[in-house]
């Protein structure tokens, strides 16, 4: 399972924060960063799927982690607490599912 995170459409509500412990508050930025997360690739679909645009794609704005085991629970979460979709989430065949 992956977590795909477009920190330029982050607006700082921190929702995610409270699901999530990859999730910190970055109040200097006023966006949550997800820890841990690598720059998705220029080309990645799903990033455009989720919306982003190709500036914050190419900016390594849009993230990705691999979800530890035991902690699917709470990735989802964060995913279904985001008030503005900023956070998508992706079973192991790559299907979105939140």
């Amino acid at each position: 399972m992956k977590v795909v995170f477009d920190r330029d459409t982050c607006i700082g509500m921190y929702q995610c924060v409270e699901e999530w412990d990859r999730f910190e508050e970055n109040m200097d930025d006023g966006k949550a960063d997800l820890v841990g997360g690598n720059a998705v690739a220029d080309d990645d679909e799903r990033a455009g799927e989720m919306g982003a645009t190709q500036e914050a794609i190419e900016s390594g704005e849009v993230l990705e982690v691999t979800v530890p085991e035991g902690e699917e629970f709470d990735a989802e979460m964060s995913a279904r607490v985001c008030p503005v979709d900023a956070i998508a989430v992706y079973d192991d065949d790559g299907e979105r599912i939140v």
